[in-house]
């Protein structure tokens, strides 16, 4: 067809998507092309404006690596990951939460064991202890299911970020008992800046956002016959739980990091001194 109006070409260019074999990536298509087409037309998009965002996107992928995902950090940071968290979560009711993946997660890495620390680097820190167990909805132990989970540094960085860390410093996976208990060793989290040296910093920037995330650390629990858990736990004394960067707080994941100066419970749990405690139960979906 020559000489199309606006509408023309959005029906036009649809059309010649109706025939997608695949039924899902039709959908998607077509809705996709609809409100990118809206949108253009909403805003009266120039062809200075789409040249620019086309060399943002290409910026961002440019600087995405197998350390540094500046595409799900863009996505974080504009909701979008959050909104698709909410709309696929699919908890059973009494579960925990899920919330978003983040663009820090490293597969692989290594296995911990009962009550072991994912700290590797030397240092006074006080440690926290994180223990509880994983069972399922109706407080049934989930036996086997394993805990894997990173964060960053007291610095705020991760050991992918910073190579002063020793690699997998603060990651690893727990494998729970037959009765769903597990026992883990890391320090407090700590709020930290996400990455603004490339384009989702611009972006911030230019949309006067601060970059900072609420102090959490990550964790994704899995076991068989059961939906995967991919969630946070948060400090609830941060000052950044409502203004989280990528949004991605919910209520239900904020916990209170308690200092136990028990020496009776620091021998229990194989620590010097105090420390911090973190008593948490994942209670996981059962997959249908």
């Amino acid at each position: 067809m020559r000489n199309m109006t606006e509408t023309e070409l959005t029906e036009v260019v649809l059309e010649r998507y109706a025939s997608t074999p695949d039924a899902r990536l039709c959908t998607v298509l077509n809705s996709l092309i609809r409100h990118l087409h809206a949108f253009v037309r909403d805003v009266r998009l120039t062809e200075a404006e789409w040249i620019a965002g086309i060399e943002f996107l290409t910026r961002t992928g440019q600087i995405s690596d197998n350390k540094r995902q500046e595409m799900i950090l863009l996505s974080d940071n504009l909701g979008v990951s959050a909104l698709v968290n909410m709309l696929s979560a699919g908890v059973e009711e009494g579960a925990t939460e899920s919330t978003v993946l983040g663009p820090f997660y490293v597969p692989g890495s290594p296995e911990r064991q009962w009550g072991e620390s994912v700290l590797l680097r030397e240092g006074d820190d006080t440690p926290l202890v994180i223990h509880g167990r994983v069972t399922d909805a109706n407080g049934e132990p989930v036996p086997d299911a394993t805990i894997e989970i990173w964060q960053t540094d007291a610095n705020g960085m991760y050991d992918i970020q910073d190579t002063s860390q020793p690699e997998d410093n603060l990651r690893g996976w727990y494998r729970a008992r037959p009765d769903g208990a597990f026992l883990m060793k890391t320090i407090r989290p700590t709020s930290y800046p996400i990455p603004t040296d490339g384009p989702v910093g611009e972006l911030l920037r230019a949309t006067a956002r601060h970059p900072f995330r609420p102090a959490h650390l990550h964790a994704i629990v899995s076991a068989p016959g059961f939906r995967k858990l991919t969630t946070h736990l948060f400090d609830a004394e941060d000052t950044y739980l409502d203004s989280d960067v990528v949004f991605a707080v919910k209520s239900s994941l904020i916990r209170e990091f308690r200092r136990n100066d028990s020496p009776d419970a620091a021998e229990q749990f194989g620590v010097r001194g105090p420390f911090w405690e973190l008593a948490n139960d994942f209670v996981l979906t059962r997959l249908e």
